[in-house]
């Protein structure tokens, strides 16, 4: 199938190219830009041309967390609603973390991921593979396995790893390999039984805290033993100040290291817990409006590779109950493109700029070769009105989990179609 998109503006972070265009899609992957495109759309006509005027052409999104909830939570969310709201958000690859049930520590678990993800036909999924056996902190999965079965990195997802003995051999396997390990910098001591972050905020509600520096703590610790073994790290969900100064520092000293912030870090703070909001119960905490303005400078100069969803599907029981016994996450699929415009804009930030944090810098990171706008490139795309106001409801959202801080907000930035490898997967009628 040859699709022409024509008039849009087009915005390719991987070369910084930001101007109106028009591009052709011939099966999988994009063969002609510009006048080129002209030129081959006339001499063998396209089945379907696409009118982007007013609106942007870029990469389809890349995003580092977005859990599927298959195998094991079907209840919260299905593999199906999931997909769904991926293309509905211009989520065209993601990568699956491993806390599924049981989790993704055995090759026969993410062949079956993979297959039924691939017979959705929507986003392109990633598996990460459990770094220990049940994402238990104990024995080490067998990472070349897995490896084989398709998972691109190993993590223990927000379990906790307390023995640093198995940590620092983890790290020793993976860096004979190659392997990339994706760790949250949480000690688990210090967090233990705390829901938001130890504060002024957490003080007058009487809610347990969680020190900045439990971050900080276990984030120095995975420093030091990525200096000893050579691994290449990437730090999933930093949430501090203290962390974003650790992280540049490391960057200058050339360490193989990586970061990346969920999206809701960086619009929120401690102050929006409000009167014990339980959409705003996530892990890591919401922080300091200090951390988040941290965060928010750390992503805009690349200190922060990327942003990410970090999307938790939870069902509606598991939220209406009291903050310090609701279950973390937010949904964010849906809401990754529009909350990055918005940040973009109040950073006064380039497009392209602000769309390389999900895209050719997500890519990047995640070892794959996407997020890229250039003749034989794949196809996956996203067109996106950035203006069009979106109003965030329960009803609008795809997803089977409702669980959103931004219930009842007005974002810019509405998909209108979504391609993966040449395939529209979404088109809005508005």
């Amino acid at each position: 199938m040859r699709t022409l998109i024509t008039n849009g503006r087009i915005v390719d972070p991987a070369s910084g190219r930001d101007k109106v265009g028009n591009l052709l899609v011939d099966g999988e992957c994009i063969v002609a830009l510009d006048g080129e495109a002209d030129a081959r759309s006339r001499s063998d006509r396209a089945d379907r041309v696409i009118d982007a005027r007013g609106l942007v052409v870029a990469p389809g999104l890349i995003d580092l967390s977005a859990r599927l909830r298959e195998p094991g939570f079907e209840y919260k969310a299905t593999l199906e609603s999931e997909m769904n709201a991926a293309v509905a958000g211009g989520v065209t690859s993601l990568a699956c973390p491993p806390d599924t049930d049981p989790p993704l520590d055995e090759p026969g678990l993410v062949d079956m991921l993979r297959r039924r993800a691939k017979a959705q036909a929507r986003a392109r999924v990633y598996p990460i593979g459990a770094l220990t056996v049940k994402l238990k902190g104990e024995a080490l999965t067998e990472m070349a396995e897995l490896a084989e079965s398709g998972c691109v990195a190993f993590s223990q997802a927000n379990e906790p790893l307390a023995d640093t003995q198995v940590l620092w051999r983890a790290l020793q396997y993976a860096a004979t390999f190659g392997f990339p390990v994706w760790m949250r910098a949480e000690n688990a001591d210090l967090a233990r039984g705390g829901v938001a972050h130890d504060g002024e905020v957490a003080t007058r509600l009487g809610l347990p805290g969680i020190p900045a520096f439990a971050e900080t703590i276990a984030l120095g610790t995975l420093l030091e033993l990525v200096r000893s073994t050579g691994a290449r790290l990437h730090v999933c969900r930093i949430s501090t100040a203290g962390a974003v100064e650790l992280l540049r520092r490391a960057k200058l000293e050339k360490l193989p290291v990586s970061c990346d912030v969920g999206v809701h870090h960086v619009h929120l703070s401690e102050m929006d817990l409000g009167f014990f909001d339980s959409h705003c119960r996530l892990v890591p905490p919401l922080r300091s409006a200090r951390d988040r303005d941290a965060l928010r400078a750390g992503l805009a100069d690349g200190t922060i590779d990327c942003v990410c969803s970090d999307h938790t599907p939870v069902d509606d029981d598991a939220k209406q109950t009291p903050f310090g016994e609701a279950e973390p996450g937010a949904t964010g699929l849906e809401l990754l493109l529009p909350l990055v415009l918005r940040w973009a804009e109040e950073e006064k930030l380039p497009l392209a700029r602000a769309l390389a944090r999900v895209t050719s810098d997500s890519a990047r990171v995640l070892g794959i070769d996407k997020g890229r706008i250039a003749p034989g490139a794949s196809a996956d795309l996203v067109i996106f009105d950035p203006v069009a106001p979106l109003r965030i409801s329960a009803e609008t959202l795809k997803s089977q989990g409702k669980n959103s801080p931004f219930l009842g907000y007005e974002l810019a930035g509405q998909v209108r179609y979504t391609l993966v490898a040449g395939k529209p997967v979404f088109e809005s009628g508005a």
